[in-house]
């Protein structure tokens, strides 16, 4: 047996390349409240994923969970406002909503992309009396911002999407929102942050005055009930020198996902892949077993052979002891997804010989299983 393969290892930028942006914090003495590095941050970000859009429809956050609590606050909506979320994604999703004093509603997802889509929410929107939506970019899934635009037009529910994993991918939408997390695991990282994207300068002022406990700068007056959701000037450094190696991050991780794919069709046709962009810059290897194998038996032969994994978003929200009297459509998609999901190693580095060993190993875990009484 090779030695043990971990599920993640997270790749951010080494202390070399950080000690250019850390001598500009100690030359401007401005260490958090949106400073300079903050600044160039924001506009790199831009940049990269909304070039013809402002400084004023970007705003940092401390991390992508304070970003969607915010993004909803600023939404205005009545208290206890119901907003619609997919049945699998993580727990930060339908905290956020609740956090907000609002209610989250469990709708079911697409069997081949795995994502709610804005057909599945108009067929729940009315009948479970939505408020808004907060589709999820699942696994780095890249949800086509002009579908969600236009479902926000016909029904007057707006759209936050919650792109945590999808950096890279995820672009937003002339009317949905979109917000991003840039933790250490993720595809791009900053150890801790977010951002959140709109085309309406007004939310994104509100958005950016929440952030900075509900304060209006100009007066120093308490103007709304906000928090301290700033993201601070090292952060926004790890940021910068993160976006100096993106281009190799984004070709590496490509690479990483396309071998990956060859091999799980090569050695394991018996497992379920989600459908997504296979260019997409991916942080995570999502696969569903098939119907009838336990995952758990599956998962603990896997450890006894040094691989790690995990059971990414299983079950779904619904099953959650602190969430699972909250109101759901039918999830007859996501609870059989849910029970099957597993999560493979992946990170920068992973060698074909791992890849190969994951893969050979799983497709005879499951043979094995399949051939059982």
């Amino acid at each position: 047996m090779m030695n043990r393969i971990p599920l993640l290892v997270p790749r951010m930028p080494l202390a070399d390349t950080l000690v250019p942006y850390l001598r500009q914090i100690d030359q401007n003495r401005w260490y958090t409240n949106f400073g300079p590095l903050n600044t160039e941050f924001e506009r790199r970000l831009l940049q990269d994923t909304a070039p013809t859009l402002g400084p004023d429809n970007i705003t940092t956050v401390a991390n992508c969970t304070v970003g969607l609590e915010l993004a909803l606050q600023a939404l205005d909506l009545r208290p206890g406002a119901r907003v619609m979320l997919p049945a699998i994604t993580f727990v930060a999703t339908a905290t956020s909503v609740i956090r907000c004093g609002f209610v989250p509603i469990f709708a079911d997802i697409d069997a081949s992309s795995w994502v709610l889509t804005p057909a599945i929410a108009r067929t729940v929107a009315d009948r479970l009396k939505v408020d808004a939506v907060m589709p999820v970019s699942t696994f780095g899934f890249a949800h086509a911002p002009n579908e969600w635009d236009e479902f926000s037009r016909q029904t007057g529910l707006p759209v936050v999407i919650d792109a945590a994993g999808a950096y890279g991918n995820q672009l937003p939408g002339e009317v949905a929102d979109v917000v991003y997390s840039f933790h250490a695991t993720k595809s791009f990282g900053a150890a801790e942050g977010g951002a959140v994207i709109s085309h309406d300068v007004q939310r994104i002022k509100r958005i950016r005055q929440l952030a900075n406990f509900g304060i209006d700068a100009s007066t120093g007056l308490l103007v709304g009930h906000g928090t301290n959701g700033k993201m601070s000037e090292y952060h926004c450094a790890l940021g910068l020198a993160s976006f100096d190696e993106w281009a190799d991050t984004q070709r590496t991780r490509r690479d990483l996902h396309a071998r990956y794919l060859t091999a799980l069709r090569t050695h394991v046709g018996e497992v379920e892949l989600q459908a997504k962009d296979p260019d997409g810059v991916y942080p995570l290897m999502p696969v569903a077993l098939p119907a009838g194998i336990d995952v758990q038996a599956v998962r603990a032969q896997l450890s006894d052979a040094g691989i790690e994994t995990r059971r990414w978003y299983a079950p779904g929200l619904d099953a959650h002891p602190a969430l699972r009297d909250y109101p759901s459509s039918d999830l007859e998609v996501s609870t059989d997804i849910g029970s099957r999901i597993l999560g493979l190693p992946f990170f920068i580095g992973l060698s074909d010989e791992q890849i190969a060993y994951i893969c050979t190993t799983l497709a005879t875990v499951i043979r094995d299983k399949q051939a059982a009484p």
